[in-house]
């Protein structure tokens, strides 16, 4: 235990009733009523000290949203580029090389979902190698320095 200063105060007779009768009735010293009733008072009220909790989750919320909000549109823009190369550069295949084709693109498919697989298991990330400044929302431009323009 601590060692404890001594503190005198003076009480108007009724407060000191009832500090005397709250103290019994809950089988306590006065000297312990008092300080929990002083400290009770040098504390910020138990609601402040929730709302305090409360904002700082909010905050750390809203800086997920923030991080999802540019992931999605990182994953957007890639979507989209992707298909536009996509429509531009494959080649229509008669009736005749469907067959192979197909094959060739499940094993191009396996060959990318394990490459996916082993990227996710090392925890990198594509969004982690994006120059954080892309949180304006649109992607970088020939002019930025990207290397691509939308």
């Amino acid at each position: 235990m601590s060692a404890k200063s001594r503190l005198s105060v003076y009480l108007e007779p009724a407060r000191l009733r009832q500090l005397e009768a709250f103290a019994k009735a809950h089988g306590q010293s006065k000297s312990l009523v008092a300080e929990a009733a002083i400290a009770a008072f040098l504390e910020p009220p138990l609601q402040e000290r929730h709302e305090a909790a409360l904002m700082r989750r909010l905050d750390q919320q809203s800086r997920t949203a923030d991080r999802l909000a540019r992931d999605l549109t990182i994953l957007i823009e890639l979507t989209a580029l992707f298909v536009r190369q996509w429509l531009v550069v494959a080649p229509v295949i008669g009736e005749a090389g469907q067959a192979a084709a197909q094959a060739r693109g499940r094993e191009r498919y396996q060959g990318f979902i394990s490459a996916l697989g082993r990227r996710l298991a090392k925890g990198r990330r594509v969004t982690g190698e994006i120059a954080p400044d892309l949180d304006d929302g649109r992607p970088p431009s020939a002019a930025d320095g990207g290397r691509y323009s939308a």
